[in-house]
């Protein structure tokens, strides 16, 4: 379940997630290092179009041909035209070549920029909600979401994990590693990120059961539980696996 931004009042928020929130300018909104909200994520993402359509105005350009006609117009202009009216072409060349190059490291700078921003939010968002999962502590958001930028790249609009060397993909269970894979792996590298494990999943009557055991299935719709869920997550994670899958 993904975790909504902003909440008008306090008692909309579900009780196990009321310590993700904090009130400002009259709303709770989560309180996530880097997490905005979606309009402005849509925002930046129509920016960056806008300024890539701007960039295939230069697309075709080939540098090479541009200074050779420039030499071959020098060649044709000494043997015509004056000094003083070669030097006014080649002033007016020069600045018109300048100004071209100014524009185009502008408009390239403020597209990686977005480009970078946009990365980062994409991969904030999607971490904090796997690891929320899993217990993660409010105090650990800003950790977390450090280590996961440091590790996933977007590839194809999708996070994607990567050894040190940031070419390597790193590798999981079936193939490249899930962001829930590196979350879990860090439950157990980095423990002190994660709420200490308060017990199992909760006996009752309910579907979703495994073997002999009865257990209320914290997955499903009707009987949606995240504290349950994160309980059940550290003290048997095959048999959340197997829940979440059948809910």
């Amino acid at each position: 379940m993904a975790l909504k931004f902003k909440f008008k009042t306090k008692d909309e928020i579900p009780a196990e997630l009321q310590f993700l929130y904090v009130e400002r300018d009259g709303a709770w909104t989560l309180d996530a290092e880097g997490v905005v909200e979606k309009s402005k994520h849509e925002e930046f993402r129509t920016n960056n179009i806008a300024l890539t359509n701007q960039l295939k105005r230069f697309e075709g350009i080939d540098p090479d041909a541009v200074r050779q006609l420039a030499e071959e117009n020098k060649s044709l202009r000494t043997a015509t035209l004056s000094e003083d009216a070669k030097r006014e072409m080649d002033a007016q060349l020069k600045t018109a070549k300048t100004a071209f190059e100014k524009q185009l490291a502008a408009v390239t700078g403020e597209r990686d920029t977005l480009n970078g921003r946009l990365t980062a939010i994409q991969i904030d968002q999607a971490v904090v909600t796997e690891s929320t999962k899993r217990g993660l502590r409010a105090t650990a958001l800003p950790d977390i979401t450090s280590r996961a930028r440091s590790a996933f790249k977007l590839v194809n609009g999708v996070p994607q994990a990567f050894e040190a060397d940031g070419q390597t993909a790193r590798m999981g269970k079936d193939g490249p590693m899930t962001l829930a894979e590196w979350v879990d792996a860090l439950v157990s590298d980095a423990p002190h990120l994660f709420e200490a494990n308060a017990g199992g999943g909760a006996a009752g009557s309910g579907s979703g059961g495994a073997g002999n055991r009865s257990v209320k299935n914290p997955f499903r719709k009707e009987t949606w539980n995240l504290t349950e869920q994160m309980k059940l997550q550290k003290s048997d994670p095959q048999l959340a696996a197997r829940l979440k899958a059948s809910a």
